[in-house]
């Protein structure tokens, strides 16, 4: 049986890379050159970890050097302290997702949501913390926004294939 071009491992791949590593430096580049929208970066910022779920599912433990150039990227076209903000934020709370969705024996869209539900706050508030703006508003419409995506995919996911079965833990 021959690949259909949805089916292809390698477009998989780059159908989720791009939009993770793209989405990530956008928010860090935006947070750097322009903090007086950081209300809007931070209601974007809830597709970063769903993103990453996507990615994972295509790039097994691969995903974790797609975090680490997202990183080296933001550094370059953003700011250095907000680049540096956002890797250790993400390298917390992208390893607390990660684990979440790695050892949960749950369908995938259970695994979206139960790891978006864990890493959500780590993320906001250790970003908001190091680059210093942490605040209530921002805390909560950072979480908000990061959980209502991953409620919002886990969602489409569940009434789009109601009797999706488990999925297997992803390989590197």
């Amino acid at each position: 049986m021959s690949e259909t071009p949805s089916q292809s491992p390698t477009r998989a791949r780059i159908e989720t890379a791009v939009p993770y590593v793209g989405f990530v430096v956008l928010l860090n580049a935006g947070f750097s050159h322009s903090p007086d929208l950081d209300w809007f970066w931070s209601l974007l910022v809830g597709g970063v970890l769903v993103l990453r779920d996507f990615t994972q599912r295509a790039w097994g433990h691969g995903c974790l050097a797609l975090m680490a150039l997202a990183a080296v990227l933001s550094y370059v076209l953003g700011s250095p302290e907000v680049a540096l903000a956002s890797a250790v934020a993400f390298s917390i709370s992208e390893t607390t997702d990660w684990l979440v969705f790695t050892i949960t024996r749950r369908p995938f869209a259970d695994r979206v949501l139960l790891s978006t539900v864990a890493s959500a706050p780590i993320d906001t508030a250790v970003f908001l913390h190091l680059a210093e703006l942490l605040g209530w508003g921002l805390f909560f419409i950072g979480t908000g926004s990061k959980m209502a995506a991953g409620l919002g995919i886990w969602a489409f996911l569940r009434w789009s294939r109601p009797t999706a079965p488990a999925e297997p833990r992803s390989g590197g």
